[in-house]
């Protein structure tokens, strides 16, 4: 039996999102942008897709764009917002690499994070007050990916408002939608990113909120064609795919007041039992601070590589970093920046619960989880 305990990396597609996907693909084919009957039946799908997503989103039906992920609805709300405006953009030293990469490629700027890998509020505002009238763009996260730890972006907002009036506000919202109420959360923020596949949709949909307003009327697009989602991203809709992310996000808002307390307790439960089995075991962030699904930690004297392979021969499925970084030589940029050595950081092990994670699950990877590490030890 799999023991998945990788939904940070993708969730399992729901079945209510299948079955929104199975009449796009056989019944609904035609291309929502024609004119005929059959256009128009796919147009509806994604009419309805649109005003399921403004729902969960806290935004209006005209502010969805949909986008073929979470990397490219960051990439069109930080490039699109510099190619329009100018300036420079400005985000986290923890982002996902889908905002930092952009904004360092355009010689943007980067805040430091505490050792909990929360923002510095203190740094944003030095570096808000010094090039506050250059900044067109901030980008800070709602959760990253890696910790899991809940960024204060009610106060990031505030302050970029207070100093940087014109500046466009993005959050990479990909990690909270199944955890946090983002028409909440993130109701102040004029773009915020989204991805199907993290809360039980397919891979390869999003969508970006752009919320009207004097802020966010600037944004060039980065696909250019036929003119799709008022002119703003072009390219044939997946209608399929933008169907499923619908129904997955209508059901995950639905019982996030049920799921949560559930995981977290889940989690809590593996936690304990990982500082218990592993006494020199490094939790990383404040737990009271995180989303509920992941746990984070790093052990001395252990290669991460090394522990996933023993893992995965008792069938617990677990990552090392962000997912989009496996394989990669160095250690994960979001340790480093929460001042974590480079030693350390290679053993850094991401468990991460979802809305099927069970009992069985966190009773097998402690079992593992222990044998493994001395065994490690033991070969070095």
């Amino acid at each position: 039996m799999v023991h998945y305990l990788d939904h940070a990396a993708t969730t399992p597609v729901r079945a209510s999102a299948i079955d929104a996907m199975m009449p796009a693909l056989v019944e609904q084919y035609g291309n929502p942008s024609g004119a005929h009957r059959m256009a128009r039946a796919a147009n509806r799908v994604l009419d309805d897709a649109r005003e399921t997503m403004a729902d969960v989103l806290g935004s209006k039906p005209g502010d969805i764009i949909f986008t073929g992920g979470g990397t490219e609805a960051d990439n069109l709300a930080v490039t699109g917002v510099l190619e329009a405006n100018g300036g420079r953009a400005l985000c986290s030293a923890v982002e996902h690499h889908a905002v930092l990469d952009p904004v360092e490629h355009s010689n943007g700027l980067s805040v430091d994070v505490s050792v909990e890998g929360l923002v510095d509020l203190a740094a944003l505002e030095d570096v808000l007050t010094r090039y506050g009238a250059d900044v067109s763009l901030v980008s800070i996260m709602a959760v990253n990916n890696e910790t899991g730890m809940i960024q204060p972006l009610g106060e990031a907002i505030e302050m970029t408002r207070r100093l940087a009036p014109t500046a466009v506000f993005h959050t990479d919202a990909v990690q909270a939608l199944c955890w946090l109420d983002l028409s909440t959360v993130a109701a102040e923020a004029d773009m915020v990113s989204v991805s199907a596949h993290k809360f039980g949709g397919p891979k390869g949909v999003g969508c970006l909120v752009v919320r009207e307003g004097e802020r966010s009327a600037g944004m060039e697009p980065l696909l250019r064609g036929g003119g799709q989602e008022r002119g703003r991203r072009g390219g044939t809709h997946n209608v399929a795919g933008i169907a499923a992310m619908a129904a997955a996000a209508a059901e995950t808002h639905s019982e996030r007041a049920e799921q949560v307390p559930r995981v977290a307790q889940l989690r809590d439960r593996l936690a304990d039992g990982i500082t218990s089995a592993v006494p020199d075991a490094i939790e990383t962030g404040d737990r009271s601070s995180k989303t509920a699904n992941i746990a984070h930690f790093c052990f001395p004297d252990v290669a991460s590589e090394a522990l996933l392979i023993l893992l995965e021969q008792s069938d617990i499925m677990a990552s090392a970093a962000s997912s989009c970084s496996s394989g990669a030589m160095d250690p994960s940029h979001v340790l480093a920046a929460m001042g974590y050595s480079r030693d350390l950081a290679f053993g850094s092990l991401r468990l991460s619960l979802g809305y099927g994670s069970t009992d069985a699950d966190v009773d097998a990877t402690l079992a593992a989880l222990g044998p493994a590490i001395t065994r490690l030890r033991e070969r070095s």
